[in-house]
């Protein structure tokens, strides 16, 4: 069942991505993360009002760093989907693994400096090196110049999202309830999202011809919020049914789902080159989420 959940989860997130690459042809990155934090603060307030919980916490200045890093995270992440192929954008974020790891083993040694020494594990030695090579494999024969800093961008939002993830472990640790972590950094992103349409207001009528009502677009928009929203609910139950570990590595089927999708909707063609870029980066993120696991 913790598999079925996981695979739903990717699934979802796949689907956002699709609505997210459609949608900013009409909307702006601002407009997006709007709705998706809109769609989420109202899912997961009727999920709090059925599960009869509360949204007062002890762990306000937790969920401000959460919400800060997933918001920019999601902005970047967001934005690349506009401009990079739904696949490299994907597997160039999916490399948060690789960071979360890295930042826990620095964590364990800045912990443990003058108590005894901390040696640098073998598996997350390989996993690093693996990533690295891995983008320099799909970045090299798929992109063009043009699109390098978009890359980046990509890369960068994966990195953030790792900061993210520390930030709801620890405070999963401390018994904060997902629905409260999730209704915040929803809460962040609907405020964040309405901020950057409010300073760029003369752009976004000029964009959309005077009007911000297009029914596909909308359509779209809510296709971003819902899909995004369950797939959080589902890769948490299955995050709390089974070994993460497992449920980490099944994450990694979405870069298999946005490649599909990628090849039958905008028929990308990828080299075999960059196939094993993937393939490789995937890997590695295998490796770096068992040395999380383990450590986290």
């Amino acid at each position: 069942m913790q598999a079925l959940w996981m695979l739903g989860a990717t699934f979802l997130f796949s689907l956002m991505g699709v609505c997210v690459k459609l949608a900013s042809e009409t909307y702006s990155t601002a407009e997006i993360v709007t709705y998706r934090g809109l769609i989420g603060v109202v899912g997961m307030f009727l999920l709090l009002k059925w599960q009869k919980g509360s949204l007062k916490t002890p762990w306000i200045a937790g969920h401000a760093w959460r919400g800060l890093f997933g918001t920019v995270s999601l902005w970047m992440w967001f934005y690349s989907m506009s401009k990079l192929p739904l696949s490299l954008a994907v597997t160039l974020s999916y490399m948060s693994s690789i960071w979360v790891a890295v930042i826990l083993f620095i964590m364990s040694f800045w912990q443990s400096r003058g108590k005894h020494t901390v040696h640098l594990s073998p598996k997350l030695l390989i996993s690093i090196l693996m990533g690295f090579v891995g983008v320099v494999l799909l970045l090299r024969p798929t992109i063009r110049p043009d699109q390098f800093g978009d890359s980046m961008i990509a890369l960068c939002a994966g990195f953030i999202a790792a900061l993210a993830y520390i930030q709801v472990r620890q405070m999963g640790v401390r018994g904060e309830p997902e629905y409260r972590v999730v209704f915040y950094f929803s809460a962040v992103c609907a405020l964040a999202g309405a901020l950057g349409q409010i300073l760029h207001s003369n752009q976004l009528v000029t964009q959309h011809g005077g009007s911000l009502v297009e029914a596909r677009g909308l359509l779209l928009l809510l296709g971003v919020g819902i899909t995004a929203t369950v797939a959080q609910l589902a890769m948490t139950r299955a995050y709390r049914l089974g070994n993460p570990l497992v449920a980490a590595n099944l994450q990694y089927v979405g870069i298999v789902f946005s490649s599909t999708l990628d090849i039958w909707i905008w028929h990308v063609s990828l080299s075999w080159i960059s196939w094993i870029g993937m393939v490789v980066i995937l890997a590695s993120g295998m490796l770096a989420s068992s040395y999380s696991s383990k450590n986290s």
